[in-house]
């Protein structure tokens, strides 16, 4: 990879460490810059990491005094919009944490932004990036069985984080479904037409809001993806990549959101009123690193290629649509369109 890439790395926190962790591990990288409203913050990150580079409370102090071409965003989805569109403004490029934006109007600022400046920016969606979904995405799209007609996606864990969660009027759509939308979006190739969604939180939940969401999108394709989700089930927990039903129009197939990948096909030579099936494998085929390393690794590709990332905002703000309009559609009871 060509490019060399001077970063600044704008929020301090926990989460950035990791971030930072594989930013050091890039040859072409390095930083020049760190950023945090806690100077404190900033300047412990440079301890822990060894940086001997300056410290900012302000992204435009710090776009001022260094010379940077990318800024990575680590900072609250409540600071995305200002961090961002700051930087695209002033010549860099961005890589950043999910949520792209906190609200519907801070996501519209920022492709604005995007469009106006000709820069680039990409999301974290770190959980595209798993050996068995990648692998399931190559057979669907192989046709393994058929046509793709619907997508069901359970996950259900028994969350016990305290803090600012627990208070969050949505705590599972705002902080978690994204995941799983975008990870059924990816699956599908396709996008978000409309949504129906009920959120609730049931007796025995620590949380203050809906904990729980039954979510029904319609799809692009003329798929549906149908969503269970819930933050409080204890018992019996699903992956945190949740479990998977994709059926088709000649067969079935089936993720455990770990590493059980099965598929059955009907027998379509076969009468009767359940036609027999045939198991098949489905191959682990994919190679590249997973979590963030792998989708930092897409993001890195595609800046030094000149082309738009697989999680660019310009995409990834279709993910995102999918949770404003689930909390939309819980708020008024009606089938949304988006």
């Amino acid at each position: 990879m060509e490019t060399n890439y001077r970063v600044i790395v704008a929020g301090c926190g926990g989460m950035a460490n990791t971030w930072v962790d594989d930013l050091l591990q890039r040859p072409y990288v390095q930083i020049v810059a760190l950023v945090d409203i806690r100077r404190e913050s900033a300047e412990a990150m440079a301890a822990r990491h060894g940086l001997h580079v300056p410290v900012f409370e302000r992204i435009e102090d710090a776009l001022s005094a260094v010379a940077a071409n990318l800024v990575i965003d680590v900072t609250i989805p409540e600071s995305h919009r200002a961090i961002v569109t700051t930087a695209l403004r002033a010549g860099c490029d961005v890589l950043g944490e999910k949520p792209m934006g906190a609200t519907p109007e801070d996501s519209r600022a920022i492709l604005t932004a995007v469009h106006d400046s000709g820069r680039r920016y990409a999301v974290m969606q770190n959980r595209r990036y798993h050996r068995q979904l990648r692998s399931l995405k190559t057979a669907l799209e192989d046709g393994i069985i058929g046509d793709i007609t619907g997508v069901y996606a359970d996950f259900f864990i028994g969350a016990h984080f305290g803090g600012f969660r627990d208070a969050m009027e949505h705590p599972l759509l705002l902080d978690m479904a994204i995941h799983t939308f975008d990870q059924a979006r990816f699956l599908l190739g396709a996008k978000p037409v409309s949504v129906y969604c009920h959120a609730f939180n049931p007796k025995g939940s620590w949380y203050q809001g809906a904990a729980n969401a039954i979510c029904i999108f319609e799809m692009s394709n003329g798929s549906i993806f149908n969503y269970r989700g819930s933050w409080c089930a204890e018992g019996w927990n699903t992956s945190w990549e949740a479990t998977w039903r994709i059926v088709g129009s000649r067969g079935t197939a089936l993720w455990d959101g770990n590493n059980t990948l099965r598929a059955q096909v009907v027998d379509e030579a076969a009468e009767g009123f359940i036609r027999p099936c045939t198991e098949l494998e489905i191959p682990v085929t994919w190679q590249g690193r997973e979590g963030h390393a792998g989708c930092l690794d897409e993001m890195f590709q595609a800046l030094a290629e000149q082309r738009l990332a697989e999680t660019d905002a310009t995409d990834n703000i279709h993910s995102l649509n999918m949770v404003f309009g689930a909390i939309e559609s819980a708020r008024t009871g009606q089938k949304v369109p988006l």
